[in-house]
């Protein structure tokens, strides 16, 4: 079809006065030649079929928003209901009864009828109507045999049904073994799918078998293709004369990576220089992956498939093979490396007065790690300054800028949610030695502040340039869950100002500043936390609000994340001159396209990692079954109280197990209270713990109070 077609239909059909039409009627509105009209109608059933627009049973078509249905990703729950999440802002999540389900499958896009509007409340209710695209094809579970066929029980919680397998299916899978199932049949009102057993990953318990489970549970590719590695080995270590010529060579400049111990695909470098003017000029250089990965070449589509690197605490996935994430892209020291750079000229207040984005050369001068350059920041350790003396001034001035940087933030009223992360040590035999927080140093703060203003900085540029860009974006929350979660703050003293209709991020920023260092300070964070939405890729740039940016994207990592490499060729192409007209109608569908992937490949990669941790913090603590902890109480809910260890480890104290008295859920304050004793529990308390049982399979760890 005509590029433009499919947003130039969608843009008519969203007008007030459009009323659902036939596909011959539409033919003729937009002018289609008899001989193209066979092609048109294939193209509406396209966009029928990608649930961007309906076809009523009078086989007329409109937009499903139109027509009092919703279309969006099902999440469903362990207790059998969901929700479906739009992808369009501003919208709220449609509530699905479990007997409104339909066949339809977690993570499933589908269409649903409202059945119930929203009302001050509850939410909005549907039933689904139609399943657009099946998500999960293949699912990873324990195989429970019986005489005549078996049972495949997955994994994942929210796939509510076992899987039934004939057992010709079976591949003699034995009882108890995990295993990779195919789904043969969907799922019918009242019936289970039906699969085959396409994979047995071995004895539940063995080594190794759990990480793995996970890996193929999320179908993260372990391997990579031999036609991807064949065109990676192609990749010539050696840059030609004729592309260092055509680049701003940076080499002689003083330009360093900062980064983890372990980490190996260093994407991004810095350089910072003082003025004569006084202000900074910043540099940051980033690994110019889209110079070797073409797009639509075996490595890209592999790549985009993959949508980001997955580090899970012994291994990382990557999305690029080694030759490249650890290798010829890699901005090691004391090499040359192709680079994307963009310098910016910033003043004492941290305003960007200007700012140039070059294809560059550059030759990193030294491979730094965090802890070294912290502690010679935070601690004047003079042997580390004695060896990086030619450096030491740089760390300083960075640190300045940083400083100021973060200042600026702050100001503009940035959230800043310091949660600990856990930092989980293995053995040579994979068994984890210890679990302890994940210390946030100077060193990291100096590469996330100019990291993030990379991006903010890259993002407003194409912004104004009005080409077709791969935005980050975070959406102002819904006032239903601020007005909860102020209702919440409300018991602590504390109160949300100014509008909660359309929140402000200062004024959630000075709940955060008012709890600092106070009990209640890990409770209000976490509510705060779950209240706002996530953030996701978008084509559209509708700001970043936990940052308080009208303009961000993700520009710095194209190595482990797909839409940095998107928009690195869209940067090059436009500093090149070579966005034609018929290649900015192209881009709208690739980058709407790689945004919603490169979502989908996130929310994977995240629940892998979280996954993995939980497995290995219970695993850790099913060896400390007797032993006693202090914690906080991080969460309280109808069925217990969840208990937070130093170590960032969690367990939860069922209700059922606290015997001296009958507890009462506040749920508006999230207390719990004695009937009798009125002894209370609030999010925030200290208690001495127990662990008291630990369930790896269910990555579950229980705590008594001592």
């Amino acid at each position: 079809m005509v590029p433009g077609m499919k947003e130039t239909l969608l843009k008519f059909m969203k007008e007030k006065a459009y009323n659902p039409l036939t596909r011959e009627e539409l033919a003729a509105i937009f002018d289609i030649h008899p001989s193209e009209r066979a092609m048109f109608y294939n193209f509406l059933d396209e966009l029928e079929e990608d649930g961007y627009i309906y076809k009523t049973k009078k086989k007329k078509y409109g937009l499903p928003s139109k027509m009092n249905l919703f279309v969006g990703r099902l999440v469903t729950h362990q207790r059998g209901y969901g929700f479906i999440v739009s992808n369009e802002e501003g919208i709220e999540d449609l509530f699905i009864p479990a007997n409104a389900m339909n066949g339809a499958m977690h993570n499933d896009k589908v269409i649903a009828r409202v059945m119930e509007k929203s009302t001050e409340s509850r939410r909005a209710e549907g039933e689904i109507i139609k399943i657009v695209e099946r998500s999960i094809k293949t699912l990873v579970g324990t195989y429970e045999s019986s005489k005549n066929f078996g049972f495949v029980v997955p994994d994942n919680k929210r796939l509510i049904n076992d899987v039934y397998i004939p057992k010709v299916e079976s591949m003699n899978a034995g009882h108890g073994d995990k295993v990779v199932c195919e789904i043969t049949q969907w799922p019918k009102k009242g019936r289970n799918p039906e699969g085959r057993i396409i994979e047995i990953l071995g004895k539940k318990g063995e080594k190794g078998i759990d990480i793995l489970s996970i890996i193929k549970q999320h179908d993260l590719p372990e391997e990579f293709p031999d036609e991807v590695l064949a065109e990676a080995e192609r990749i010539s270590e050696d840059i030609p004369k004729e592309e260092i010529e055509r680049r701003v060579d940076l080499r002689d400049m003083t330009i360093i990576t900062i980064d983890g111990a372990d980490a190996k695909d260093l994407d991004d470098a810095v350089s910072v220089e003082i003025l004569s003017n006084g202000n900074y000029r910043l540099g940051v250089h980033i690994a110019d992956v889209s110079h070797y990965v073409k797009e639509g070449s075996k490595l890209d589509k592999e790549a985009l498939k993959r949508g980001t690197s997955v580090y899970l605490i012994d291994r990382v996935i990557p999305m690029l093979p080694k030759k490249l994430s650890n290798g010829v892209c890699s901005l090691n020291p004391n090499v040359d490396r192709l680079t994307l750079s963009i310098f910016m000229e910033i003043d004492e207040k941290g305003k960007v007065l200007k700012h140039e984005i070059v294809e560059s050369i550059i030759h990193s001068k030294a491979r730094m790690v965090y802890t070294d350059v912290s502690d010679i920041l935070e601690n004047n350790d003079e042997e580390l300054i004695k060896k990086y003396n030619h450096l030491v001034d740089d760390f300083r001035n960075m640190e300045k800028l940083a400083r100021i940087l973060m200042k600026k933030r702050e100001s503009r009223g940035a959230i800043d949610f310091d949660f600990p992360e856990a930092k989980i040590l293995l053995d040579e035999k994979g068994k984890v030695v210890d679990v302890k927080k994940y210390e946030r140093r100077i060193a990291n703060r100096i590469i996330e502040e100019f990291m993030l203003v990379s991006n903010e900085t890259i993002a407003e540029h194409f912004f104004w340039l009005n080409i077709p860009f791969v935005y980050r974006i975070h959406e102002t929350p819904s006032a239903e869950k601020i007005e909860q979660f102020n209702k919440f703050i409300a018991s602590f003293g504390y109160h949300i100002k100014g509008d909660i209709e359309e929140v402000h991020p200062k004024a959630l920023q000075m709940v955060l500043h008012e709890v600092q260092g106070k009990k209640e300070e890990l409770v209000v964070s976490t509510l705060m936390l779950r209240s706002l939405k996530q953030a996701r890729y978008s084509p559209e740039c509708s700001g970043h609000f936990g940052l308080a940016a009208k303009y961000y994207s993700h520009f710095t990592s194209p190595i482990r994340r797909y839409p940095d490499l998107q928009i690195h060729r869209i940067i090059k192409e436009a500093l090149n001159g070579k966005l034609s007209e018929n290649r900015i109608s192209a881009l709208k569908s690739i980058v709407a396209y790689s945004s919603e992937q490169s979502s989908l490949r996130e929310r994977a990669a995240d629940d892998a990692q979280r996954e993995v941790e939980d497995l290995k913090k219970a695993e850790y603590m099913a060896g400390k079954i007797g032993e006693e902890f202090e914690g906080v109480i991080s969460s309280v809910t109808s069925f217990g109280i969840f208990v937070e260890l130093d170590n960032t480890i969690e367990g939860l104290i069922r209700l059922s197990n606290l015997d001296d008295d009958y507890y009462i859920f506040d749920s508006d304050n999230y207390i719990l209270i004695g009937e009798h004793t009125k002894k209370t529990y609030r999010i925030g308390d200290t208690l001495k713990v127990k662990v008291s049982k630990v369930n790896i399979d269910f990555k579950e760890i229980e705590f008594s109070i001592v």
